[in-house]
């Protein structure tokens, strides 16, 4: 089993940063993974609805207050995902962040 979610931060956009119980962090843009698809996603594309976000301490995973969520494994992979790795401070917590895409 992969790590679950331990906590979640808005960012911007549609940017938030998890952070997940084997103490590693990322940063997962849910653009793509919302804006345009519809149906029980169509209220995650309003940014303050999105903000709305929460860790479900049973499943550990994400969650809105539509009941949308998204598998904690999917969550690890996307946020593990073309990350850059340091692993930082002297109890070597592993942070990892996608890098940031910039639009043209």
């Amino acid at each position: 089993m992969l790590p679950r979610v331990k906590s979640v931060s808005y960012l911007d956009g549609y940017r938030l940063k998890l952070r997940f119980t084997n103490k590693t962090e990322g940063i997962i843009d849910f653009r793509q993974k919302i804006v345009g698809r519809g149906g029980v996603f169509k209220p995650l594309e309003d940014i303050e609805f999105f903000k709305q976000v929460v860790v479900d301490p049973v499943s550990g995973t994400l969650i809105w207050p539509n009941d949308v969520d998204f598998c904690p494994d999917v969550l690890y992979e996307l946020a593990m995902n073309n990350a850059t790795s340091v692993a930082q401070g002297t109890n070597q917590t592993l942070t990892v962040l996608q890098p940031q895409r910039t639009s043209t």
